[in-house]
């Protein structure tokens, strides 16, 4: 099933973000959103998590409609580009945090975020603060705190921006791990190839608002 979207629409003002668009991700996927800056790449990720609503049409998650859900309903982990970090919490409190809130017990909470921390390879730091971490370490701790209360669905809006080349190189590769160990569909925000080469399976290319090109990545790529 994975992810729907049916005819979506959104306007700010004058400007359509999106126009009229419908895409299909499947499940246990990984589907690259392509596309230049204000090509509405981030409003429709934004709209699949709930963090936008639509001015029409619809989103659908393993075939409910979700659209008129909340964010903390619709079972979807979102990792921001900038961390989006709770800056007095330390590594092991941020990726907690969720499950606390959903009034997990201590002893379920402590194995699951040890499991997540291992999975991330931040095992040794997770009494450190947000600002104590490098940029690759905070992405890192995003990641797992996005996976932590096992969602059905994982959105990733640009999470190698503002990496160095060599620190962006090794988060592809441990995003893939992960990605591949917890076997969740997933969407991709990004304008550099290089994402979707080394993770997706799928990629969308999205322009002024519109899906203008789809398929799998090799097809896609080879002959644009």
């Amino acid at each position: 099933m994975g992810i729907s979207v049916e005819g979506a629409n959104k306007c700010f003002g004058d400007f359509q973000a999106l126009d009229d668009v419908s895409i299909e991700v499947p499940d246990g996927s990984l589907t690259a959103l392509l596309g230049p800056s204000g090509s509405g790449k981030s409003t429709l990720l934004r709209a699949i998590a709930g963090l936008e609503t639509l001015d029409s049409g619809s989103v659908l998650i393993d075939g409910e409609d979700v659209s008129r859900k909340p964010t903390q309903k619709r079972e979807v982990g979102f990792v921001f580009q900038h961390y989006a970090a709770f800056k007095h919490m330390t590594v092991y409190e941020n990726v907690g945090f969720g499950l606390k809130i959903r009034k997990w017990k201590k002893d379920q909470v402590r194995a699951r975020v040890d499991e997540l921390l291992n999975l991330v390879q931040l095992h040794g730091l997770a009494d450190r603060y947000p600002s104590q971490l490098s940029g690759g370490q905070r992405q890192r701790m995003a990641l797992a705190r996005a996976l932590a209360a096992e969602p059905e669905v994982l959105l990733l809006d640009e999470p190698m921006a503002g990496l160095d080349v060599a620190t962006a190189t090794a988060m592809r590769t441990l995003l893939r791990q992960v990605l591949t160990a917890a076997d969740r569909c997933a969407v991709l925000v990004t304008h550099d190839l290089l994402d979707v080469t080394a993770l997706a399976d799928r990629v969308l290319i999205i322009d002024g608002g519109r899906i203008v090109e789809s398929g799998p990545v090799s097809t896609v790529l080879a002959a644009p």
